[in-house]
């Protein structure tokens, strides 16, 4: 899939977003960066030598810098390109999805945006 088609796909606002992440799949844990965030996945800088089926279940912790909040998303491995990977979220529980939705309500500036993208979220 080429990025102009997976741009395309994308029903909710990317924000970009540098960040730790620890990456924890099967029972192996790494750390990466986070290179972009929306309410429905991440896209995370690639680790050298770590390996993930795709669909396969991962968890990302985000670490949002100069604070102690911390942002668990259970997701699906959706794709990997060049240094990235793209990951689904499949799960996020209530205080992360908070954090979440103050953090792109902070950088994103259009509270109309982000009222639509969670009513997508059904």
């Amino acid at each position: 899939m080429t990025s102009e088609q997976i741009e395309e796909r994308r029903n909710f606002t990317r924000l970009l977003f540098d960040a730790p992440v620890i990456i924890s799949y099967q029972d192996q844990t790494t750390e990466s960066r986070l290179i972009d965030i929306s309410l429905k996945g991440a896209l995370v800088a690639r680790s050298e030598n770590y390996a993930i089926d795709t669909d396969a279940p991962v968890t990302l912790e985000i670490s949002l810098p100069g604070s102690e909040i911390r942002i668990r998303m259970p997701t699906l491995l959706a794709h990997t390109q060049n240094n990235s990977m793209g990951f689904r979220c499949t799960h996020i529980d209530m205080e992360s999805v908070g954090h979440l939705r103050r953090l792109i309500e902070l950088n994103l500036g259009e509270p109309d945006l982000l009222e639509r993208e969670l009513a997508a979220l059904g």
